[in-house]
């Protein structure tokens, strides 16, 4: 009888260890899982931040300026227009 009550309490500390070694790496998951998601969620601000951006640098309004301000363009006159249509035998 005190032989299996030996290997009993043999398997009972290797089991306690087994749990706690597991609860520990629980927890280490667990902490990464939150630095992982914080870094995800600064992220996502920062591209929100960059899609505003974006936006705001592409409206024709602000385009329009930067043409007619830094490389002097202008719409051209009605007289000067000129239409230029393209027939499928002229596309050789």
């Amino acid at each position: 009888m005190p032989r299996r009550l030996v290997i009993l309490f043999a398997a009972v500390i290797v089991v306690s260890v087994v749990v706690v070694q597991m609860r520990h790496e629980s927890r280490q998951r667990f902490a990464q899982l939150q630095v992982q998601q914080a870094e995800r969620d600064a992220l996502n601000v920062e591209w929100g931040k960059l899609l505003l951006e974006e936006g705001a640098w592409s409206q024709h309004r602000r385009i329009e300026i930067v043409a007619r301000s830094r490389l002097d363009m202008n719409t051209p006159e009605a007289a000067s227009i000129r239409v230029v249509r393209v027939t499928p035998d002229s596309a050789l």
